[in-house]
């Protein structure tokens, strides 16, 4: 499912972000751009993220982040990405008051919340599976990365 509603102008490559609120607003636009998310979708994504965070510790070097926000900011489904250079600060999804160095971002864009559930379980899949990481963040291309999470998926 992650493969399909990945959109290839929303797969962002060492992308050099400030902080975890530039990664967000950037995603969200390239969804805007492509008709996937309202205006009010980058905002509604922060609000959420202030409020319960979405960075997760893998226990590597690499973590990631799931930001995402209510079905009602989201025209069509998708699935942006960044990898990043150089890790940005998230809070902790179970421990809110800590900071998680991020350099995987996955940003959803859901129209059911059934659908953020299963999605949210494909994505936590992939984050449990080291190599997978370490080839989407060393990726140098969009073609690279889809056919990464392709064979994931088909594997």
């Amino acid at each position: 499912m992650l493969a399909q509603l990945l959109d290839s102008h929303a797969i962002i490559l060492n992308y050099p972000a400030k902080d975890a609120e530039d990664v967000i607003r950037h995603l969200s636009q390239k969804l805007l751009e492509s008709g996937y998310v309202k205006d009010s979708f980058a905002q509604a994504a922060l609000s959420r993220e202030a409020t319960l965070p979405t960075g997760l510790p893998l226990g590597g070097e690499i973590n990631a982040a799931i930001p995402h926000t209510d079905v009602e900011h989201v025209i069509k489904p998708a699935v942006a990405l960044a990898t990043l250079p150089k890790p940005v600060i998230f809070r902790n999804m179970v421990e809110p008051e800590e900071e998680v160095p991020v350099r995987l971002v996955f940003l959803l864009a859901l129209e059911e919340p059934k659908s953020q559930v299963a999605m949210l379980q494909e994505v936590a899949g992939i984050l449990q599976n080291p190599q997978l990481i370490q080839r989407l963040t060393s990726a140098t291309t969009v073609a690279e990365v889809q056919t990464i999470l392709a064979e994931n998926e088909a594997s």
